[in-house]
């Protein structure tokens, strides 16, 4: 029997995570949910899912553009495998993402695709690469120390002309997207056998590449301890093991819904209400982000639209 298990990586908005859990399970009763929750940043009850079945909650550490992101998504592969998971599918999530297409559709897709797996990906270093040289060469090139993690938009805003050193010199990179981060020039693992990749770090894995990638990173620590260091590396590290092993038929689409055109500092648009209509028109399989403070109305025209089921 196919089976898929949501892995739900969160870190606040404990009722748009529970929104986002209740509505996985109605449109999937038979699904399993995995929370990688980190509770530094604020609390998220387990009792409020007490009453669902075959949903799980973790503690993890979260942190956009640092590892930490990463190894929570290996140390919940982990704890599946361990925990004897019979899921045969793996879609991971974030708490400001939705599903825009009924589950029964995706996963009647899934058990009947010839795919391992669906994840973004591009050769970084390479002239068609979406992202400008010094961008992949500034990210996978250096090794990088947080000084400051919190920022305001405002001050990300006003430091942005000291990026210019990027532009003047070889030797050390200033990154203003997720804190303040310093790296400095080191040699990369990086040639024509071990290519650099990039993409979404959101994807749809196969149980194959799943264990694959746990495997991986059982035997290759000197890879994961690189990775500990660059910038971003969750827009990296999976593209990266899972392409070069070229043992996987991988579709070149993560199956989800971004609007980048507006983006600062690497994050995506806000979805309203004004949205919808280019979202459901997107045939993906789940958009993002959404805010409920924002506007809550977007989740409830998607909600009737694919299935006006609640629980």
């Amino acid at each position: 029997m196919m089976r898929v298990c949501y892995l739900l990586q969160t870190h606040k908005s404990p009722e748009q995570v529970e929104r986002l859990v209740r509505r996985i399970k109605s449109l999937s009763p038979t699904a399993q949910i995995l929370i990688s929750h980190d509770f530094t940043n604020c609390d998220l009850p387990r009792s409020t899912f007490e009453d669902l079945p075959n949903v799980d909650l973790i503690p993890s550490r979260g942190g956009r553009g640092s590892f930490e992101i990463v190894q929570s998504y290996l140390d919940a592969i982990a704890w599946l495998l361990a925990s004897g998971s019979d899921f045969s599918w793996l879609i991971n999530l974030s708490g400001q993402d939705y599903p825009i297409r009924p589950l029964a559709e995706v996963e009647k897709s899934l058990s009947h695709t010839d795919y391992d797996g669906f994840v973004h990906h591009f050769e970084v270093f390479s002239k068609h690469s979406p992202w400008k040289r010094n961008e992949g060469y500034s990210r996978y090139h250096y090794k990088y120390r947080t000084l400051n993690r919190d920022l305001a938009e405002w001050q990300k805003e006003m430091l942005k002309p000291v990026k210019l050193l990027n532009y003047l010199q070889p030797f050390f990179r200033v990154n203003f997207s997720y804190g303040i981060t310093l790296g400095l020039r080191t040699s990369s693992p990086f040639n024509q056998h071990f290519v650099c990749y990039g993409g979404s770090f959101l994807c749809t894995l196969s149980r194959l590449c799943v264990e694959y990638l746990h495997r991986y990173v059982q035997l290759n620590s000197d890879i994961v301890d690189y990775y500990k260091g660059v910038a971003i590396p969750d827009e990296c590290f999976i593209q990266t093991i899972l392409v070069n092993s070229q043992k996987f038929k991988l579709c070149n689409d993560s199956r989800r819904y971004f609007d980048f055109s507006q983006t600062r500092n690497g994050h995506p648009k806000i979805l309203q209400s004004t949205d919808f209509p280019a979202l459901m028109n997107s045939h993906a399989d789940f958009a993002r982000k959404f805010d409920l403070a924002v506007d809550r109305d977007v989740l409830d025209l998607i909600d009737t639209a694919i299935a006006p089921i609640r629980i």
